[in-house]
This record gives structure tokens, sequence and C-alpha cells, in this order.
């Protein structure tokens, strides 16, 4: 008997028992629920029956896709970052310089950007091996602050402080013009969206996330099991800055433009109070965010252009003094019921 066979636990022991509910419950938590599908219907319909907000849709779910990819490293993986706009920025600008100087086919730069920023998440992944939470937040805002220089500094590829200008997009699968009322752009961002969400979704609820969150909860235990942290940290970084990338280039597609505002500090630190208001390790809690987050916004900016900020902070303070369970009952009580 080899020691493969040895160590194997026996048909009907405790361990195999233990294995069989940890993998039905991993199924049970990738069912879809009622719910779900209604609100992506709602989403999708948004553009058409409210065509004058399809370039806010449009905008929510890219900031969503942004949301959801730092939720890939923070919320299921413990990896706090503040420059997670680096990633962003730079799918924004491989997107815009395809289309500008070699093919203006959105998908094709879709596939350029997620690559580059895939790359360069794997070469900062080194970067968050070792030290305290602390360091982490300075080296990867470092890193944003590297990348917006060189844009700043590169005006001859990147247009500087003017911007990347003149990036014409043709038309999405050779069909679907990118129209100025933006439902094109809409539906776009949001069967990215979707597509990402369902890939992630698979992602976290596999044996390979239930070792992300096992790092998440103690990194020191995960090691002592056998779990290769290291590697596992650098391929959730290297997802998440693709992803992040992906983000990006939506941007860049849907507005035809890319300027150094999408390696600014702002983008990372909304995207820390997105995960604040929808919460985190929940796939949810990224979309949740951005809809609540740049909805406000919206609203708030219409209203008291000059102070929108001020109600803003003034609703974050409520949420962490009253709770953000209590204040999302309603949405808390509509999950369990469609989990029966």
């Amino acid at each position: 008997m080899n020691d493969s066979t040895a160590s194997r636990p026996a048909p009907g022991s405790p361990a195999t028992a233990d294995t069989g509910r940890a993998q039905r419950s991993l199924l049970a938590s990738a069912r879809w629920r009622w719910w779900e599908g209604l609100l992506w219907v709602i989403a999708f319909a948004a553009p058409f029956v409210l065509p004058q907000y399809a370039a806010i849709v449009n905008e929510i779910a890219i900031t969503a896709l942004f949301a959801l990819s730092l939720d890939l490293i923070l919320g299921f993986t413990g990896v706090v970052s503040l420059g997670h706009a680096a990633f962003f920025g730079f799918g924004a600008y491989a997107a815009a310089l395809v289309a500008k100087h070699w093919m203006p086919d959105p998908l094709v730069g879709l596939v350029v950007a997620i690559a580059g920023a895939a790359v360069l998440g794997a070469v900062f992944s080194l970067t968050i091996q070792r030290g305290t939470d602390l360091t982490r937040l300075m080296v990867t805002l470092g890193a944003a602050l590297i990348l917006l220089e060189l844009a700043n500094k590169l005006d001859w590829l990147t247009g500087g402080a003017d911007g990347l200008q003149g990036v014409v997009m043709g038309p999405v699968l050779g069909k679907f013009e990118f129209d100025l009322a933006g439902r094109t752009a809409a539906c776009y961002s949001l069967v990215v969206l979707l597509l990402v969400f369902l890939l992630t979704r698979r992602f976290v609820r596999s044996p390979f996330g239930a070792t992300l969150m096992a790092i998440r909860d103690n990194r020191l235990r995960a090691m002592a099991i056998g779990i290769p942290v290291a590697s596992r940290l650098s391929i959730v970084y290297t997802i998440g800055a693709a992803l992040a990338g992906l983000a990006g280039a939506l941007l860049a597609q849907t507005t035809g433009f890319a300027s150094l505002d999408v390696f600014a500090f702002d983008r990372s630190a909304d995207l820390m109070l997105m995960l604040v208001v929808g919460g985190t390790g929940w796939l949810y809690g990224g979309v949740l965010g951005a809809v609540v987050f740049k909805l406000m916004q919206d609203f708030l900016s219409a209203i008291t252009p000059q102070y929108w900020t001020f109600w803003l902070g003034l609703f974050l303070v409520v949420l962490v003094l009253v709770g953000r369970d209590r204040l999302l009952k309603p949405w808390t009580w509509i999950g369990r019921r469609g989990a029966r």
C-alpha cells in the first residue's frame, strides 16, 4: 500500500463525511436565487426603460466591476490595497491606445487590457507577500503614484495632462454601434459585468476559493495545513488586477477618452468606501456599494453641488454607527427568503 492510499480517508469515515458536507455547502452557496435573476433583469432593462439614465447605468456597471475586483483581493483574501487604481488606469490607457493606433475593435482592446493588467499585477504581487497591512497600503499606493507620474511624463504616448484624445471605437461584435444615448455602452458594460460575476462566483465558491478564505481568516494556520499561501496570494492578486484593468478598459471604450484621472488616489479611496457600504467577502457587496455610492453621488451633487461630499460623509458615519445589517435589513430578508 502506497502513502497516498494510506493517507486517503476510508469510505464512511468522519473525514469523508466532512468532505462531502463541505462540497455540498459549496454547491449550495453557488446556486442562483430567484431575486438574483430579477435584479439582473432590472439592470438590463434600465437603459431602455429609463434611457435618460443610460450613462449612469454604464458608470455603475463599470464601477461595480472595479469594486468586485478589489473585493476579490480584500474581502476573500484579506489583502488591503490603496493603489488598485493602478491597474484600472493601466487597462484604460491600454484599451485607448489599442483603439487609436492599432485596432478599434472593443473586444481586442479588452483582451489587451486584461493581459497587460494581469502581467502588471503579477509583478506587483511580489510586494504583498510580506509585511503588515500598513506596509501593503503604502506599497500599493506608491505603485499607483508611480504609474500616474509615468503617464504624466510620457505625454508623447499618453497625452500627458491633456489626456489621450481622439479615441474612436468600432461597433461591438461588428454590429452594435456606440450611440450618443449610451444604451449600447450600458448594455456592453452590463454584459461584461455579468460574465465576470458568473466566473468570479464560480471561482470563489470552488475549493481554491475556500483556501483563499482560509488565508484571510488565519494565514499561519493556512500555512500549517499545507496551503501554499505565497502562490495563492500571487494568483488572486493577478486575477484582481486583470479585472480592474478590464473595468478601466470599459471606461475608456465607452467614453472615448483616457486621462490621468484614472490613476487618481480618489478612485482607490472611493472603491474602499463602496466596499464599506456594500460589505466585503460578498460578491454583491461591491455591486450594491457601487449602486448606492454612484446614485448618491449623482443625486446629492445635483441638489447641493458644493456640499454633496458632506452628506455622503454623514451617510457613512450613520452606516458605521447604526450598522450595515440594520440599514440593509430588507435586502437581507429578501436573500434569506430566496434561499429557502
